[in-house]
């Protein structure tokens, strides 16, 4: 099974090492980064770990929880956390599942067969408050995952929900956006009434709204 944008991200109960946790009523209201490890005791997914503990008030100033998910046995996570904390200089502080049945990772197609029929792949899904998934990344296991940039489209995302725009090419947080197609000039003169630049008649440039 595979899911893609668009989807309702699936529901599961599992326990993690913040105790069990049904995701849909764990979830709440609030946006979800939902992210996988191949397993425990590996040395990329150590310092990712540890990198999604250092942003965690980045997260919750956007309105994001954060849920890791390994495969192996829950007895396992606390010496991991343990080894986190003395190598990332930074404690586990987010929930991580412990999926040692993979029910998850077959709900969400974290375990692609051709890399490796029994760990799951370094997925990431955006889930936002509809329970709606909004975003899917899959990396090889072997490549650590860029979380400013998971930070990035989680603006992007937020933005773009809020106002009638879309994000260019590296687009960053208080940087000029894109008027959507959809929206006339008429309609863009009430919405954006700082004015625009247009480089073509689908191309119009106008200041972030709120900046």
């Amino acid at each position: 099974m595979s899911v893609r944008i668009g989807d309702i991200a699936p529901d599961f109960e599992q326990d993690s090492t913040e105790g069990k946790i049904r995701f849909h009523d764990w979830a709440g209201s609030n946006w979800v980064v939902l992210f996988s490890h191949p397993k425990n005791f590996t040395p990329v997914c150590t310092t990712e770990l540890g990198a999604v503990s250092k942003l965690k008030p980045e997260f919750e100033k956007r309105g994001v929880k954060v849920l890791g998910l390994s495969v192996d046995q829950l007895d396992n996570h606390g010496k991991w956390a343990d080894d986190i904390a003395e190598t990332q200089g930074a404690r586990l502080n987010f929930p991580l599942i412990a999926d040692s049945d993979k029910s998850v990772s077959d709900k969400y197609g974290m375990i692609h067969p051709n890399a490796s029929d029994t760990m799951t792949v370094r997925s990431v899904f955006i889930i936002d408050p509809n329970k709606k998934v909004r975003l899917t990344l899959t990396y090889p296991a072997a490549t650590g995952r860029n979380f400013d940039e998971i930070l990035r489209t989680i603006d992007s995302l937020q933005l773009t929900d809020k106002h009638s725009v879309a994000t260019p090419a590296d687009w960053k947080q208080g940087q000029d956006v894109i008027i959507v197609p959809s929206v006339s000039d008429e309609a863009a003169k009430e919405k954006f009434p700082k004015g625009w630049k247009t480089l073509k008649p689908y191309l119009r440039v106008t200041e972030q709204p709120g900046t």
